[in-house]
Formats: structure tokens, sequence, C-alpha cells
């Protein structure tokens, strides 16, 4: 179906995004001024805006469908159709049952996350060399550090659901690979949920590194 394929092509373009951005933001903990330099010439590409429209495309996209998709389904099943339930037997297909069951919530508190990150750090463009001391000072409120915290808690529940669904959906589970794509699945969703729920308490408690403007 037309609109599983999209689902699955707008959720995998974000994670890409997200792989790419835990590694930009991750430069702060090892090389602070080579992360100014990063932000400042990243913010003076020509090519930025599109690419932000691209992602904003994504990011209301890949919820807007699913949500229609879900509505489909729940349409077809019936009204007092249970949950559907993995057979596989295993602590992770616990814990990916549970992570499915919690799409709709941990989706909700992701686009929170997004609009507030979006206004603090997007709407509101730090000066060039100021990147990380903006970061550093919007992660002092224990609100905004909980709420960063969490957002990287629920990324990581949804890919544990979402990467293997996006490879159902476009065809790819077939069962010569399916082990190895559903470890695969699970190994990104662990390393961008770990990342990006860490790395915030991380850069608090990193040392003070004296940032020179424009370094």
């Amino acid at each position: 179906m037309i609109v599983g394929f999209w689902i699955a092509v707008t959720g995998l373009a974000l994670v890409l995004f997200l792989a790419i951005h835990l590694g930009g933001v991750g430069m702060a903990l090892l090389d602070p001024l080579g992360f100014e330099r990063f932000a400042t010439s990243l913010h003076q590409q020509a090519w930025l805006p599109w690419l932000e429209v691209g992602l904003l495309a994504a990011g209301l996209g890949h919820p807007l469908l699913s949500l229609h998709r879900a509505r489909v389904n729940r349409q077809a099943r019936g009204p007092a159709a249970s949950p559907l339930r993995s057979r596989r037997q295993g602590p992770w297909e616990s814990l990916t049952a549970l992570a499915a069951r919690l799409i709709p919530w941990s989706g909700s508190l992701l686009l929170l996350f997004l609009a507030v990150h979006l206004v603090q750090l997007r709407w509101h463009r730090p000066p060039a060399g100021a990147e990380l001391a903006t970061v550093l000072t919007v992660l002092q409120a224990p609100w905004c550090l909980a709420l960063y915290g969490a957002a990287g808690l629920a990324a990581g529940l949804h890919l544990l659901h979402g990467a293997e669904s996006a490879v159902r959906r476009l065809g790819l589970l077939d069962p010569a690979h399916a082990a190895a794509l559903r470890l695969g699945g699970r190994g990104l969703a662990l390393l961008l949920g770990a990342g990006f729920t860490l790395l915030p308490l991380a850069l608090v408690l990193r040392p003070a590194v004296p940032l020179l403007a424009g370094g």
C-alpha cells in the first residue's frame, strides 16, 4: 500500500537525520571548537533551508500518514478487535511489543520536543561561535534537561518498533535475512536512543572549556 511505503520512507529519512545529527552534536564533547566551526559552516550552506523544508515535511508527514494508516486498520479490524500480538518469544520481543503499544505516546513526545527544540535553537539561531554556549544555557533549566532526555528515550522506543516496521513495509524483511535486519534495527534503536538520552546530561556535566567566538 502506498501509504505504508511513504510511512517507511519518511521514517527512514528521519532516522538518517538523527544519526547524522547525533554525530554532529557529539563533536561538542570531544572538540568544542571543532563543533562551533562545523555549526557555523553548516548554517552558511545555501542548501540548508531546502534540507530543513524536506525534514519538516517528513517530520509532519510521518505522523499524519501513520494516524491515517492506524484509522484505516482499526476500521478494517472492527471496534471489537484486540491489538495484534507478536508470536515470537524472548526479552527483546516483549520490549518491542511494549514499544509498539507506546508508539502514539512516544511519537507525541517527539513532536512536542521538536517544537520546543526549534523554538530554542532554530527560530532564534545562536550567533556564530555561540552554538554550544546556547545549548548549555538551554540545558541548565531542569525541565529542558528532562525533556531532552525523555525525547531520547522516546526516540529509542519509537525506533525499536519502527525500524522493523519500515523494512517490512518496503518488502525487505524476507526470511533469509530477517534476523540480521531485526538485530541491526534494534542495535540502531539502542545506539540512537542511548545517545540522545545521555548526550544532554554529558554536555551539562562536561568540564567547562573556554570557547572563543570564531575559534
